[in-house]
């Protein structure tokens, strides 16, 4: 199995992974975030199977954090009460294990690249598992501690990208 094989497959398990946690997700907009995250992926593969064929190819700009800032202002807003298990976290954990290592195997596969596009393509996808690793620390601390967050919250953390 070649790198863009083994890149796909990757990406086509994460994309996966994020489909089963939004239909197993207790709210609304928790279940946009992920379907948000799989979409995410679901263009990473496209991404990577344009450079298997030799295509040319460049990575968008997302605004998967703006999306989700919005999303938990509207949560915010609703006043609603909010309460998750201890299972919702540890779902959310293994997907940020998840993406904290396609972020290291990016890199990995840019620094190995002689290439110069692929190894743009490569740091730019490990920034954008970078991002979605950021994304779900957020989700876990609201998960962990709901309205405490989302009161205190000014979501200023997550325009830190």
């Amino acid at each position: 199995m070649n790198i863009f094989e083994f890149a796909i497959e990757k990406e086509q398990f994460s994309e996966q992974y994020y489909r089963q946690l939004a239909q197993q997700a207790p709210h609304k907009g928790l279940i946009s975030i992920l379907t948000m995250l799989a979409d995410e992926e679901h263009g990473h593969v496209e991404v990577v199977s344009k450079m298997k064929e030799g295509v040319s190819v460049e990575v968008a700009d997302t605004i998967l954090l703006t999306n989700a800032k919005t999303i938990f202002a509207k949560m915010r807003q609703s006043k609603e009460k909010f309460k998750f298990g201890d299972s919702q976290i540890d779902l959310y954990k293994k997907a940020q294990d998840i993406e904290k290592d396609s972020r290291s195997f990016y890199r990995q596969k840019a620094q190995e690249s002689e290439n110069p596009s692929h190894k743009a393509i490569f740091n730019t996808l490990a920034e954008e598992e970078n991002k979605h690793y950021f994304l779900l620390e957020n989700i876990i601390e609201f998960v962990s501690r709901p309205q405490t967050w989302l009161e205190n919250a000014e979501f200023h953390h997550l325009e830190k990208y």
